[in-house]
Order: structure tokens, then sequence, then C-alpha cells
């Protein structure tokens, strides 16, 4: 239960970056209205696996940034990631979040138990 408080504030000051004491408050309380799902199908080694990309996702966001600025990105291509098993909502919200992290990609649909479609830019294949 401490795990979803602290993943909805780190969420509600992620999404709001204000740190003032009402802010903090009305987090606070939307943390503890807002509904939970008690069976979870997750395990440690799926939050491991996410919390392992999501430091992998910040030198990578950086890089490509980089990338974009420094050498033209003219070319787009949609593309589908499966995804392995069942996921569930929160796992599929990290990995959406993640993908979506690079600024190269976004999600544009989930299809679930499926996988993601991903939109990708890339350099153009002449230079």
């Amino acid at each position: 239960m401490i795990g979803h408080i602290i993943l909805r504030l780190t969420m509600w000051f992620l999404l709001t970056a204000n740190f003032t004491p009402a802010n903090i408050m009305i987090g606070v309380a939307i943390a503890f209205l807002l509904p939970r799902n008690f069976a979870s199908s997750e395990t440690l080694g799926d939050w491991l696996k996410v919390i392992i990309k999501v430091f992998m996702a910040i030198p990578q966001a950086y890089k490509e940034a980089f990338e974009i600025i420094f050498r033209p990105h003219k070319e787009e291509e949609i593309i589908f990631e499966r995804i392995s098993g069942k996921r569930s909502p929160r796992l599929a919200f990290w990995d959406i979040f993640l993908i979506t992290f690079t600024p190269k990609t976004i999600v544009t649909e989930y299809k679930e138990n499926e996988g993601y479609e991903v939109h990708v830019i890339k350099r153009s294949s002449q230079g």
C-alpha cells in the first residue's frame, strides 16, 4: 500500500512540478482516494526489469535529443513492438512511458496482450 501511495505521489509531482504545501496536500488526498487494484499479477522480477529500463532510458533520451539536434531525422515509420505475456495496467503504463520518454519514439496504439504500435523517426537513409 505504501508503494502505491509513493508511486501516485511521484506521478502527481512529475505532472504538476509544484511542491507547495497546498499541492502536496492535494496529491496526498488523491493518492489515498484513487481506487486500488489489490489483485496484482506483477512479480518483483517484472518491476526490476522496469527499473533497469528507466535508468537506461535517461541517457538514451539525451543521446537521441542531441542526434535530432545535430543530424536531421526526416524519415518516419510505424513499427509494432510485441510484448511477452499479459501485462498489468501498471506495467503497460510504464512500458508506454518509457517508449514515449525517448525523443524518437511515441506509442500510437496499445493492443492489450499483443504489443504497442510505435511511431519512430529515423535519419535519412541517404545521409
